[in-house]
This record gives structure tokens, C-alpha cells and sequence, in this order.
């Protein structure tokens, strides 16, 4: 969408620039998780920065405000001002004034993207440089958070999932490097939009290289000086719809498989949806009638339930009197393909066949699928999850308490510490006061001078129109992967 950057916001925002205590000259804004609604998590994972100043600050105010004819941009604003507000309801001088300087006179300062910021210590803070523009920090709250929330939520709970996993290969697989590929971003048609969809699934791509969301791949090129012909970004695999298979018929489905990994696909990996009619009949029936073919190619055929309750679907049903609901997925294939045992005593199946689950997965589910596959004797990289938008988007900008608060001001050249404390709050709204610095241990220090807040993990990312600290995605993945 084409619009003024300056109007992406709350129509409160566009007249605070008066409402500010006559000899405003500055004002200090921080960006912080003030709370954690997931058990468990106690910290975020730092990106999208570096995204919202690139596109956002830079591009958008390049494009669309101060290389267009002033003129032109005045009237928009006024146009919009008058047709919403009423009639000279706000002025466009400290527009006109913005536009004249060229630039956004502002300096932001942010943690190393990758890095892990605990609950109520500030990622990102933001100020004024020149007094006269000391309404433009918190005018740009809206965006700040509409842009940032979502992509740190995925982040960090793709962090989350990475974690799980790793813990579980740990114990129970010889192959920790398949951890990468376990967590597989489905989540880009559940997204609310498009930009959403893209930055999720490029925080995904933090904590593994699986994914369908393919422009995820070109925002990391684009944002994080990423390269896709020299590093491994995010990869994916061959893999069937409901709609390839329905085509094919339900009374020809082993002829439709045969097709697929003999004339389609004779060799490498390929996914093929299982659960179109009779998904134990694939297990009983189709998948035995295949198993020569399957053992003699060369690459792994991928079995993919896609309904029913995942953890029984994958590591049975005890309460089934069906021998395969009881077995469940993996073990079924156990006894058909047979694998190794490896060194941790837990059994591998054979690399000529796998599994994917990837509906309704989530934090909650994947754990139990790896502790009952642990029980049975299996190792957790025998299954990879699909991860959509039941982790992706059923979340708000109220997971993790995201919220951007002034807490200091200049007024006529004296300094003014400020905080919010609501006594009708539980207290998660309370806000940090003064100048901030976080120490190398990611504790915050509140009201320290200008001075002191300099030396501190917050570090200038972005003054006066221009980046200051860029960082590439080989340098945030290895940033976050530290904390595993």
C-alpha cells in the first residue's frame, strides 16, 4: 500500500505534538516485554529491527514522503486531517518542517538481534536529536509496535521449539544436526496478511532452515544481507496436496503413490499427503504393497497425516483395539521398514522413510509426541512437525506484553524522569523511569544519566536517517543459536 508513512498510526497520535508541556525538547521512549502469557518463557527473541528501519524509516520515508513534491505531501496530510478530524483540526507546519530537513531526526538503539531480552528490560529505545522534532518519538509508536511484535513472538517461540528439540535429539538421536530441518514453517496461508505471513516466517528461519514460505527466504536476502547462492536459508521438498490426490482416485491411491515415487520422484526426498480417505489403510495396506520400491530408492518417501489428534496419530492409541491406531505412525513403520538402534539405545527408522505431521501442532503437543516416542523406545528425529499458524498466529501482542512507554523528557533544558504506575493495575504496566541501560548480563538500570545509559547493550542501530549497526543473518542465527 502506498501511503504516508507518517500516517501509519492511531489518529490520538496526530495532534500529542501540542498537548506536550510547552518547552518540550525531548522525549525518550523504550520497547518492552512486560510479560509472558506462555509457561515457561521468560524471555524474547530480539528481530525485526533492523526490517522495520530498512523498510520503514528508510525506504517508506524515502519513497513515499521526502522524495515526493512537498506540495504534494502537505495536502495529503491535511487531506486526511480534514476529512477524519475536521477541518484544520491538526496544522502541517511540523510536517512542512520534517519535510524541509530531509531526514528523520531520531537515534535508536537496540539490542544485538538474536540476543534473548528478558521480560521488562527494553530491546529497542528511541529520541528525539533535534528539540524542535520531540513529538516524532512516540508518534511513531503505532508502527513501532504494529511492525515488531509479531515477528519477535515467532522468533521466540520458533526459539522455543528449537530448544525442545535439540533437548530431545540430545537424548535419544545420534543425529542433533536434524534438528534444523524438524521444525517446517507451514504457516504462511493462516497469516492475517502477506507482511505478516513474510516476517514470521523469516523468524522462523532463525532457529531452523525448514519452510513453505518462500518469500520468507527473499525478506532475510533483502533485510539481512543474506544470500541464498552462498548459505542455506530455508529449504523445502517435493510434497502432494489433498487436491493431487483426489485427482487420483480413491480406489487407484497405491497406483497415485507408485506414480509419484517411480515416475515423479524415483529419487530424493518426497512428502506425500496420506490421510485423503483412509490414512491406516496407506499404513496397512498401500505402504506394504510399496515397501521393495521404497527400500530400493534412492532418497525417503515421507508419510503426512493431516488429521486427527497428532499425538495418538503418531505414537498411538492405547485404548485402540486397532493394532495400527495402537501402534501409531512410527512404530508401525518400525515394524514394516525397520531401521538401527542407536548408540542411546533409542530406534532410528530407516532414512527410506519418514513422517511430517503439521496440523494443529504445538509447543504443548510436540512435547508430548517426544516424550511418549522416548517411552516407546524412539528417537525424536524420527518425526518432523509442521509448525502453522495454530503456533504463529494465535498469539497478540499481549503474549508477551510488548508496549512502548516514555520515561524521560527535557522541558526548557531540564531533565524529567517519567514513569507510569497505575495503582489499579496488577503491576505489568508499570513502566522503568529515566534514561536506561542495560548490563552485559541483560539486567536494566533505570534512571542512570545520558551518559551511563551510552555504555550499555543497547547500541545505536539507526541516526539521522541512517543506519548505524547492520547485522547479517549468519550473525543473528549464531547469536540466538549460543543460547541453546
Amino acid at each position: 500500500m502506498n501511503a504516508l508513512p507518517i500516517l501509519l498510526k492511531d489518529f490520538y497520535k496526530t495532534d500529542h505534538r501540542r498537548q506536550y508541556p510547552v518547552g518540550t525538547e525531548e522525549v525518550y521512549s523504550n520497547f518492552t516485554p512486560r510479560g509472558s502469557r506462555i509457561e515457561g518463557i521468560d524471555a524474547v527473541v530480539v528481530f525485526g529491527i533492523q526490517y522495520f528501519i530498512k523498510e520503514y524509516l528508510i525506504d517508506q520515508f524515502d519513497y513515499n514522503f521526502f522524495n515526493r513534491p512537498r506540495g504534494t505531501v502537505l495536502r495529503e496530510f491535511k487531506r486526511r486531517m480534514d476529512t477524519s478530524l475536521g477541518p484544520d483540526a491538526v496544522s502541517t507546519e511540523h510536517m512542512a518542517a520534517l519535510y524541509d530537513l530531509g531526514y528523520l531526526p531520531l537515534e535508536i538503539k537496540a539490542l544485538p538481534e538474536g540476543s534473548l531480552c528478558p521480560m521488562r528490560v527494553p530491546l529497542l529505545t528511541i529520541k528525539n536529536t533535534k528539540p524542535e522534532f520531540f513529538w516524532l518519538t512516540n508518534d511513531l509508536e503505532t508502527l513501532i509496535s504494529a511492525a515488531l511484535w509479531h515477528p519477535i513472538t515467532s522468533a521466540t517461540i520458533a526459539f522455543e521449539y528449537r530448544k525442545m528439540l535439540s533437548k530431545y535429539a540430545a537424548k535419544t538421536s545420534d543425529i542433533p544436526e536434524f534438528v534444523q530441518w524438524q521444525g517446517h514453517d507451514f504457516s504462511m496461508r493462516g497469516q492475517t496478511s502477506i507482511e505478516s505471513a513474510v516476517a514470521s516466517g523469516a523468524a522462523h528461519l532463525l532457529s531452523f532452515t525448514g519452510t513453505d514460505t518462500i518469500p520468507a527466504i527473499d525478506f532475510l536476502e533483502y533485510y539481512y544481507a543474506a544470500n541464498s547462492e552462498s548459505e542455506l536459508i530455508g529449504g523445502s521438498v517435493p510434497a502432494t496436496e489433498h487436491s493431487v490426490m483426489c485427482l487420483g482416485g480413491s480406489e487407484t491411491e497405491a497406483e497415485t503413490f507408485k506414480r509419484l515415487i517411480v515416475d515423479v520422484y524415483p529419487k530424493g526426498i518426497v512428502s506425500i499427503v496420506s490421510d485423503t480417505w483412509d490414512y491406516w489403510k496407506v499404513i496397512g495396506e498401500t505402504l506394504p504393497a510399496l515397501k521393495e520400491i521404497i527400500m530400493g530408492r534412492d532418497g525417503k518417501v515421507v508419510i503426512r497425516p493431516d488429521s486427527g489428534d497428532p499425538v495418538d496419530i503418531l505414537c498411538g492409541d492405547s485404548n485402540s483395539y486397532d493394532t495400527l491406531k495402537r501402534k501409531g505412525t512410527v512404530e508401525a513403520l518400525w515394524d514394516l521398514f525397520g531401521g538401527t538402534v542407536n548408540s542411546k539405545g533409542y530406534k532410528q527408522l530407516d532414512p527410506h522413510i519418514g513422517v511430517i505431521y503439521g496440523d494443529s501442532i504445538t509447543l504443548e503437543r510436540c512435547k508430548a509426541i517426544c516424550e511418549r516416542l522416548a517411552a516407546k523406545g524412539f528417537a525424536s528425529t524420527n518425526c518432523v512437525f509442521g509448525i502453522g499458524s495454530y503456533t504463529y498466529q494465535y498469539v497478540t501482542r499481549d503474549t508477551f506484553g510488548f508496549a512502548m512507554k516514555a520515561t524521560h523528557g527535557i522541558i526548557n533544558g531540564k531533565s524529567a524522569d517519567i514513569f507510569k504506575d497505575p495503582k489499579t493495575d496488577s503491576g505489568l504496566k508499570r513502566s522503568a523511569k529515566g534514561y536506561l541501560r542495560v548490563n552485559p548480563d541483560f539486567s536494566l538500570s533505570e534512571g542512570v544519566t545520558l551518559e551511563e545509559s551510552n555504555y550499555s547493550m543497547l547500541e545505536t542501530v539507526f541516526i539521522d536517517g541512517k543506519f548505524t549497526r547492520v547485522q547479517d543473518l549468519a550473525n543473528v542465527r549464531k547469536t540466538l543459536l549460543e543460547n541453546l
